[in-house]
């Protein structure tokens, strides 16, 4: 026999949910079967798959060694061991080495439900092929150097970061360490109750604030998104924009990502003729050119800068209500902006 006691990481999702990741090998139709079977018990009776866990709950499993390590994926020592709270070693290499070997990522805040980075331009929000190492990994690796036994707990449950920003896009990217601060999170990116603005620098020059709407359509074999005028098979953007200075050439804007598109506002700010400068994707080779030559700049000029949280109805986000985060602009970025517009206008 096998047991797991639910934590709070574990709790609040459906008994199969939890069994396909604590199996993860296991078919649906195998764990219903032993569920049935009552050779998979829920506090020490038959349950069905439906119920909701709570802290405490119990989840026994009546296999050989051999059967459990076969579809929890880990070795017959380990299930004999370790049971259900032994990751899968290469993981944990991964973790490690992110940690080890991604550098200049800050903490901008930190509690027991949430953590919030600065994300330096450059690195991955998320792998996008199995070899990457990307700022979830490395932020799962800080929390492993903090806390060994948080080892324990990664076959069921894995902090995560909440938002993406591109890889050449430095700036704020928000992390749920708990089950309900994921949630928390994850619940204020889908409703937009949290603000989020950007600093950008763009070709052209804009003297007025502004707030465009569109459309967005995505290539996902060119990795490219395309702005349209109209909703068919595509996905509403709403961007906000405000110059800071300005110059012949060129405007430092806030941005205000009001919905959260990927390439939204180097899409959108193209699609109006001010394409981010130094972007290879969305902006013209003319621009890119002088950039390249005279700064060295080989990608957009882009940062997330600021978020505002909501005032919470409740516990869970109420260290988070109505706080106002900022993360500093990178060395180069400051550098850029002061030859740029160091004699610049100021936006009205």
């Amino acid at each position: 026999m096998q047991s797991v006691t639910i934590n709070t990481n574990q709790a609040g999702q459906r008994l199969d949910k939890f069994l396909h990741k604590y199996l993860p090998l296991a078919g649906s139709g195998f764990l219903y079967k032993m569920l049935r079977k009552k050779n998979i018990t829920l506090n020490g009776r038959k349950a069905q798959g439906q119920e909701i866990l709570s802290v405490g709950d119990q989840i026994c499993t009546f296999f050989s060694e051999e059967t459990f390590a076969r579809f929890s994926g880990r070795t017959e020592d380990t299930a004999v061991s370790g049971g259900p709270n032994a990751p899968e070693e290469r993981l944990l290499r991964d973790y490690t080495a992110a940690y080890e070997r991604l550098g200049g990522i800050g903490v901008l805040y930190e509690d027991e439900d949430f953590l919030i980075l600065n994300k330096p331009s450059g690195i991955l929000t998320q792998k996008a092929a199995p070899e990457d190492l990307s700022l979830n990994e490395w932020m799962i690796g800080y929390l492993l150097a903090k806390n060994p036994s948080l080892a324990g707990e990664l076959p069921t449950f894995r902090p995560s970061v909440c938002n993406r920003l591109d890889r050449n896009t430095s700036g704020i990217v928000l992390g749920g360490k708990s089950l309900a601060g994921l949630q928390y999170l994850s619940k204020c990116i889908r409703e937009h109750s949290l603000r989020k603005y950007y600093l950008a620098i763009c070709a052209g020059r804009l003297r007025q604030p502004a707030s465009i709407q569109g459309f967005l359509v995505k290539d996902p074999v060119k990795n490219k998104v395309t702005v349209s005028r109209t909703g068919d098979k595509s996905a509403f953007i709403h961007t906000a924009y405000s110059p800071i200075a300005v110059t012949e050439d060129y405007t430092l804007l806030e941005v205000e990502l009001i919905t959260g598109k990927s390439h939204q506002i180097r899409a959108h700010l193209a699609s109006i003729g001010h394409p981010l400068a130094g972007d290879g994707k969305y902006g013209p080779e003319s621009v890119n050119r002088v950039f390249r030559k005279r700064y060295g700049l080989t990608h957009q000029l882009l940062h997330a800068g600021r978020i505002v949280l909501p005032k919470a109805q409740d516990r869970i986000g109420s260290s988070l209500s109505e706080k106002v985060i900022t993360a500093p602009c990178p060395d180069w970025f400051l550098k850029l902006e002061k030859e740029i517009f160091g004699a610049g206008e100021s936006g009205s």
